[in-house]
């Protein structure tokens, strides 16, 4: 299945999200990531923001602060956003295996400064209505779209990262190339 990059953003205006956070310990005796889908931010508490509402249904990025999943080092995290058909995640920083584990899962963690995240929450807040990205992973820039209006951001991210995403993940791309 092809990985879209894009679509609809949801922003989590919080540091330190951890992956008990993303998808509680309770449900990782689940067997498929199929099984997590229900249960994806759960236990996430941040005003305004309901775990089971249409925004995160319909979200296909995330927006965040800094140091995002942190706490253990489960691959269940990268795996019930993708369940979810949420395959980027923007914020300031991450948890260095939680970074990790979505690359190796083809899924973007883009890391951004602070004062892009600060411009794209208040972009969002100014629009009073949902923002679109685009992700344009060749030229590395996203897009933000609301109302009319519309900002650009530039990310970096490694050739190997890169690599990892373009070819749908870890295994993927050993067993392209090995």
């Amino acid at each position: 299945m092809k990985k879209i990059f894009g679509g609809p953003a949801i922003v989590l205006d919080r540091s330190d999200i951890n992956t008990d956070e993303i998808i509680p310990a309770k449900y990782l005796t689940e067997v498929t990531k199929e099984a997590l889908k229900p249960y994806c931010l759960e236990d996430l508490k941040l005003e305004g923001f309901d775990a089971k509402g249409e925004k995160l249904k319909k979200a296909r990025v995330i927006i965040t602060r800094e140091n995002f999943g942190c706490g253990s080092s489960r691959e269940h995290a990268p795996w019930v956003f993708e369940v979810n058909d949420i395959h980027t995640v923007i914020a300031e920083s991450y948890a260095r295996i939680f970074r990790q584990n979505m690359f190796n899962c083809g899924m973007l963690a883009i890391e951004l400064p602070k004062a892009d995240i600060d411009a794209l929450i208040a972009f969002e807040k100014e629009a009073k209505s949902d923002m679109d990205l685009q992700v344009k992973l060749q030229e590395q820039q996203l897009i933000a779209r609301s109302n009319g209006r519309e900002e650009s951001f530039n990310f970096d991210i490694s050739l190997f990262d890169k690599a990892l995403v373009e070819a749908g993940g870890w295994v993927e791309y050993a067993d392209a190339r090995y």
